[in-house]
């Protein structure tokens, strides 16, 4: 079976396929503020935990897209974007919050880190397939727990295991269920466009 189109240079991630000939400066930047901007309106999507500070929001799974989607630098840009922006007041840190510190903030720097990760793991490939997307994104949901949740104990005094009780246990089953819509969404995608890795 062919198709009219040329095929994608290996490396590529979903961003590299905008055209953009003579304006990828401007479509770079277009991509990293969007992607801030979208990091910061699914973070309003919050639901409590009851017993933990730390609510369920979108910012996860967005975060993970952003960095599937535009790759590493473009998706570290983002988060840092999103990150900076947030600390110096922007009201667009779970449930409108903003700031340096909180028990929260230390799944914004996680998110940072995974972003970068899961965007180097999508021009590897990370993103075309169903099995290769679930293990993209549990490494990228790892990534910010390890940052996360060693932050929530320290900021909070709590102990390691109730931080993990607090902050780990009861996002589980949303992340699989993120984890669910990106397997389905990405490797999608790239069907979509009649383009595979």
């Amino acid at each position: 079976m062919s198709t009219a189109a040329a095929p994608v240079r290996s490396g590529a991630v979903l961003a590299d396929l905008l055209p953009a000939a003579r304006h990828r400066y401007a479509v770079d930047t277009a991509l990293v503020v969007g992607g801030a901007a979208l990091t910061g309106i699914a973070a309003q999507i919050a639901v409590p935990v009851p017993g933990s500070p730390v609510p369920v929001t979108g910012q996860t799974f967005a975060a993970l897209l952003i960095g599937t989607a535009l790759g590493a630098r473009r998706g570290f840009l983002s988060l840092a974007l999103y990150a900076l922006v947030g600390m110096a007041g922007m009201p667009w840190f779970s449930e409108g919050s903003s700031g340096p510190g909180g028990a929260s903030f230390g799944y914004v720097l996680g998110m940072l880190l995974a972003a970068t990760v899961v965007g180097g793991l999508a021009r590897r490939g990370g993103d075309r397939s169903v099995l290769r997307t679930a293990g993209t994104m549990a490494v990228g949901s790892l990534i910010i727990y390890a940052v996360g949740v060693p932050y929530l104990a320290l900021s909070t005094g709590m102990s390691m295991s109730a931080a993990i009780a607090a902050g780990l246990v009861p996002f589980l089953i949303g992340d699989a269920l993120k984890a669910a819509l990106a397997m389905g969404a990405l490797p999608a995608s790239w069907k979509l466009i009649g383009r595979r890795g």
